[in-house]
């Protein structure tokens, strides 16, 4: 996500984009904080396998009070706060406390409240901060939570559940996933001479619309040469045009092969063709859909709740046009972890799984933030279907993608996200950008294999 420093909160998302910039950050977090040497070493006292079911009969203990860490602090805290609330209401013997703090916060404070045993009971990690955790004994494995509660793939998304397992054991249970999305002023169109009701959803139909509106001097897709979007809709791109930005045990850098060339150059091209403005700032690209000078905006589920609130805003949302001739976007996800403990106290450690299992059952609630649910039997809910901006996004949930379960991973995504910049903002080669930053990342993840152990 996009990813090394969180910037400010940005008053154009109700659902903070640092919830989807930080993954990459936590990992640079626990690789700050913890001790150096392999993922073996690190956090004391891993917490022994836990009885009772793994949450599965229920808490019928003593009464119990749970902290809950999380990063929600832009729009989508709110939600969460009503689904802890309502699980206190509904179970009286277990208090659970919800802790928020920034996201940049929160991953510095958990590996070090971990290891000196005061880490919380119960937390949430974006997907690419899941196998560096685990690797460093931050995080403790869950396959007893989904034994016991019978949790399979069959119960969620396959891209989110398959990217909680690390080394053959799951360490996280997916909330939600957040994917990338197709935003489009229909007012811009209809003066660009276009069909408001018919977005572009084909490489050459996509391309007919930005010169039909060239020719209305209309900019039609300002491309931006930031992690968010430009950064996230060419890694999309690049699944597009059938490439990887890693090979599945990250040994390999995959962006810099003919694929991502192709994402990039495509990209790059919005600019140098005249689609779009040149240098445009951080935000300038939604902001520029919002304010009617561009039409097309690639961007995350998240936008929704941020066009809802623009009164008399005509926009609508549909996936990713399929530019590369398979259909695929980026996603994040937030998925529950249970830290490790010091000294485990299983009445806690059962309640908490308790706790995970019943928020995962009652992400409704979760969705209406900004969220595609992960557990298929509230997306596939008549509920959940009458979010119908975010049932919309849903539609991608087989054609997502995210890195490799591989500890350290995200440390490499800077070097891509410089070479997004140099090409889209100083107009560099592509592929030479692509290729210098492929070199720079697999020395970062040679350097890794060798921190974590792997």
């Amino acid at each position: 996500m996009t990813n090394t420093t969180p910037r400010p909160q940005s008053p154009l998302t109700p659902l903070s984009r640092r919830t989807i910039l930080s993954g990459a950050l936590g990992i640079a977090g626990v690789a700050g904080l913890a001790a150096c040497g392999s993922g073996s070493s690190g956090v004391p006292g891993q917490a022994p396998a836990v009885s009772a079911g793994g949450g599965a009969t229920g808490y019928s203990g003593p009464k119990v009070a749970l902290q809950f860490w999380n990063g929600f602090t832009g729009g989508d805290g709110p939600f969460m706060k009503r689904l802890v609330d309502q699980f206190n209401t509904e179970h009286a013997n277990i208090a659970v406390s919800m802790n928020t703090m920034q996201w940049a916060d929160y991953y510095a404070k958990l590996p070090a409240a971990v290891t000196a045993g005061k880490g919380p009971d119960i937390g949430i990690m974006h997907v690419d901060s899941v196998a560096t955790n685990a690797a460093r004994n931050v995080i403790q494995p869950l396959d007893d939570v989904a034994t016991a509660l019978k949790l399979s793939e069959s119960d969620f998304a396959p891209v989110p559940w398959k990217a909680g397992i690390y080394n053959g054991k799951r360490y996280s249970i997916p909330l939600d996933v957040h994917p990338l999305g197709f935003f489009y002023n229909k007012a811009v169109m209809e003066q660009g001479g276009l069909d408001p009701e018919k977005p572009p959803m084909t490489a050459d139909d996509y391309m007919a619309a930005l010169e039909t509106m060239k020719g209305k001097g209309i900019e039609g897709h300002w491309a931006s040469p930031f992690p968010f979007t430009g950064g996230l809709s060419i890694q999309s791109l690049i699944y597009q045009f059938g490439g990887s930005l890693f090979s599945d045990d990250a040994k390999q850098v995959l962006w810099a092969d003919d694929a991502g060339v192709k994402a990039l150059t495509w990209f790059q091209d919005l600019v140098t063709k005249g689609y779009s403005a040149g240098k445009i700032a951080q935000d300038a690209d939604i902001v520029a859909l919002q304010n009617g000078k561009t039409a097309f905006n690639w961007n995350g589920i998240w936008t929704i709740n941020t066009l809802k609130e623009k009164s008399g805003l005509q926009w609508g949302v549909a996936p990713l046009p399929n530019i590369g001739g398979t259909k695929a976007a980026w996603a994040g996800s937030h998925q529950f972890v249970l830290p490790t403990m010091r000294t485990p106290d299983e009445n806690k450690q059962v309640a908490a799984r308790v706790f995970l299992n019943w928020i995962s059952t009652k992400s409704l609630e979760w969705a209406k933030g900004g969220q595609v649910p992960a557990r298929n039997s509230v997306r596939e809910s008549a509920e959940f279907k009458a979010l119908t901006d975010q049932a919309t996004l849903a539609s991608q949930i087989d054609d997502l993608h995210f890195p490799p379960p591989v500890a350290g991973i995200g440390d490499a995504m800077p070097e891509f996200d410089k070479a997004v910049n140099a090409a889209v903002l100083g107009g560099q080669d592509p592929k030479t950008v692509l290729s210098d930053a492929a070199g720079r990342a697999t020395k970062i993840l040679e350097a890794n294999a060798k921190k974590y152990g792997a």
